[in-house]
């Protein structure tokens, strides 16, 4: 799992991570997160979520310099700021994100890498139906 409890990973492992990075009780145990976000087309939306859980990530976790994955979904919601409980808007936002754990960013520029992202359905069943495709590479912040 990505985000984890380092200490319940300490006692069931016994190992201390060489890039573990501890931010409120969440560990990161790299420097870098690369977040994928986009839309699947409502037909395609079963097709997508057992692509991606089956083949996608898997293939993906093979790659040299990836630690973990986790995907999330878009929920609506509300949020008391400025003295009001507000609808925030999230109408622009993509629907799925994954949170790749990486190495570094060199990760992405491997031929692992790019073998993998086209492994599967992915490329000719999947990828044609997705829109509002986002990527952002993150820091972790020391």
């Amino acid at each position: 799992m990505l985000l984890v409890n380092i200490e319940i990973v300490r006692q069931i492992t016994n190992i201390t991570y060489k890039y573990e990075t501890i931010i409120s009780g969440v560990a990161f145990l790299s420097k870098y997160i690369l977040i994928a976000s986009m839309d699947i087309e409502p037909e395609k939306e079963d097709l997508f979520n057992e692509v991606y859980d089956t083949e996608h990530i898997p293939a993906i976790l093979k790659v040299p310099g990836v630690i973990g994955v986790e995907r999330l979904k878009s929920q609506n919601m509300k949020m008391n700021f400025g003295g009001q409980v507000q609808d925030m808007d999230i109408s622009n936002e993509p629907t799925y994100t994954a949170i790749y754990e990486i190495e570094g960013p060199e990760v992405l520029i491997t031929s692992k890498w790019g073998k993998a992202v086209e492994t599967g359905r992915w490329p000719n069943e999947v990828r044609p139906y997705t829109s509002n495709r986002q990527f952002a590479l993150r820091k972790v912040m020391d």
